[in-house]
Parts: structure tokens; C-alpha cells; sequence
């Protein structure tokens, strides 16, 4: 069994990322700039956004911050957006999920300007993936292909079981997974709550990708002999043990699953990395992309 190991792949990445940014700036391109917008002060919210403008400082990015209480509205926060896509010195702008309630994150996403979309959750964004066009991927979907890219991994031809939906991480995996690419041109199937004899499948997986966020929720018996298994999910619970009193655990029972498995990501220190790589190099992108665009 192999771990897939996030932190260094990460690692390794970012060097050549903050490479690439030197040589942009030799010849004459300015510091990519990453806006970031954080509404209230969920811990896990704010623990994502620390490490992506701890990531922008390593890299060699601006940054910017931008804070607002759960009492602001939605029309207030879409113009808040909207001041973000006339700064022309913004190159890629994020807004932090969850929202609250009272505010839809499908109309705040819309508002972003598709050219400065690094997160990839821009219909448009997402309507290019689909038909295979240029464009900013979802930076977790984005950060699960370059881990297997660096790990040399082949998927062609292999079944890919994707358990969980969502617009951010199911979804466009099964996209990227099935496309004509390297990685990619695997069977795909997309696995979700409504689906019956969930086991049954992903007892056929030579690749399984949980992203439903509940705990340990794939376990031994839903895995087969020499699986990869790449686990999304970071969800606390519960631990007397620990000084905090909780510890982060995936959507997969490590400890039971890892044995059967030719590759496993961690949780911590496996996919959550990769997301930021996936970021980094979306708003490094969209910099490249403004430059050439002014310059024509």
C-alpha cells in the first residue's frame, strides 16, 4: 500500500509554481493577485483561507482579504464581487464556502467575473469543462488530476466510482476522470444518497473517490483488493484523546480501508493541499490570460 501523499506532491508543485512566477516577473508580467472573500468566522472557513494566503505569500502572489460580518446582504456582497471584477488589479477572485443562509452562493459564484473565476464555479467555467474547452477546473477536482498526474497513475480503461454529487468535487471528477486525457478515459460511475446497493459498486471500483461528507463512511467491505482510493471528506469528530478535544477524519475509515488498497490519500495531508495547488495555478492562469488579453 502506497500513501498518496499531498504534502509533498504539493510541495513539489508549488516550487515549480513560484518558479514560474520569477520568470513571469523577469519578463516584464506583475505578481498574480488573489482576492479572497470571507464571510463570518467559521473555524474551518477561516482555516481554508489562512492557508491560501499563507500560500500566496510562499508563492510569491498578492493577496487580499477581504472580511464582512454574517449580517451583510446578499446584494451588498454581490457588489462587494462586483468591485473585485473593475479592480484590474485583481487576477483571480474566491469566495469562501459555506455562505450564510440568507445568501445564495449560486448567485454570488454567478457574479464573478468568469475571467477571474480561479475557484472554476462559474457556469461558464463549468460549461467549458464539460465540452472539454480551456478553462479554470474546480481547484479540487484540479488538484486530484495532478496528484495523479505526478504519481504516474493510469486510469484508462479503469471503473471509477465517484461517490458524492456535488457541483464542486463529485461532479466535475466524473468529467475530468472520463475525458480524453492523460489522466483520464476512465468508466465512471457517479454514485450519490439516492443510489441502491452503494457496496455492490464500489466493490467494483479499481479507483474510488469519496467526496459525501459523512465520516468514515466507506469501509472495509466497500472496497476491493488493490483499489486506489482518494479520500475527499474532512470532517471533525469527536476525541478525548486529543488536546482540542476532536481530530479531522475523511469521508473513508482509514485505519480499516488502507490495508486492501494499492494507494490511499490521508486525511489530513492528501487532497486538501492539492486543492490549493489547483487554486495557485488557476490564478497564475488567469494573471497569463489578462496580460495577453491587453496586450492584443
Amino acid at each position: 500500500m502506497q500513501i498518496l501523499d499531498g504534502s509533498f506532491v504539493s510541495a513539489h508543485i508549488k516550487e515549480q509554481i513560484k518558479q514560474d512566477v520569477i520568470n513571469w516577473q523577469a519578463a516584464g508580467g506583475k505578481k498574480p493577485h488573489l482576492a479572497a472573500i470571507l464571510v463570518g468566522n467559521n473555524p474551518a472557513s477561516e482555516a481554508y483561507v489562512g492557508h491560501k494566503v499563507k500560500s500566496c505569500a510562499e508563492l510569491g502572489f498578492e493577496s487580499t482579504l477581504l472580511r464582512f460580518n454574517t449580517d451583510i446582504t446578499e446584494a451588498q456582497l454581490i457588489d462587494e464581487v462586483k468591485k473585485l471584477n473593475e479592480n484590474d488589479d485583481v487576477d483571480g477572485i474566491l469566495v469562501q464556502l459555506p455562505l450564510p443562509e440568507h445568501i445564495s452562493g449560486d448567485a454570488v459564484i454567478l457574479a464573478i467575473d468568469p475571467a477571474k473565476d480561479v475557484d472554476g464555479f462559474h457556469p461558464i467555467s463549468q460549461g467549458k469543462m464539460m465540452l472539454g474547452q480551456p478553462t479554470f477546473l474546480p481547484a479540487t477536482p484540479y488538484g486530484i488530476m495532478l496528484m495523479l498526474e505526478h504519481y504516474g497513475l493510469d486510469v484508462a480503461g479503469k471503473h471509477c466510482v465517484v461517490i458524492g454529487r456535488s457541483n464542486i468535487v463529485g461532479t466535475p471528477m466524473t468529467i475530468l476522470l472520463s475525458r480524453n486525457t492523460n489522466p483520464g478515459n476512465a468508466t465512471v460511475t457517479l454514485t450519490h444518497s439516492r443510489t441502491k446497493n452503494l457496496a455492490e459498486i464500489t466493490r467494483q471500483a479499481d479507483i474510488i473517490v469519496a467526496a459525501i461528507g459523512k465520516p468514515k463512511f466507506v469501509t472495509a467491505d466497500m472496497v476491493k483488493d488493490g483499489a486506489v482510493v482518494i479520500d475527499v471528506g474532512i470532517n471533525r469528530i469527536a476525541d478525548a484523546t486529543k488536546k482540542s478535544g476532536s481530530r479531522l477524519v475523511g469521508d473513508v475509515d482509514y485505519e480499516g480501508v488502507a490495508p486492501k488498497c494499492s494507494h490511499i490519500t490521508p486525511v489530513p495531508g492528501g487532497v486538501g493541499p492539492m486543492t490549493i495547488c489547483g487554486l495557485m495555478k488557476n490564478t497564475l492562469l488567469a494573471a497569463r490570460q489578462k496580460a495577453s488579453v491587453a496586450a492584443e
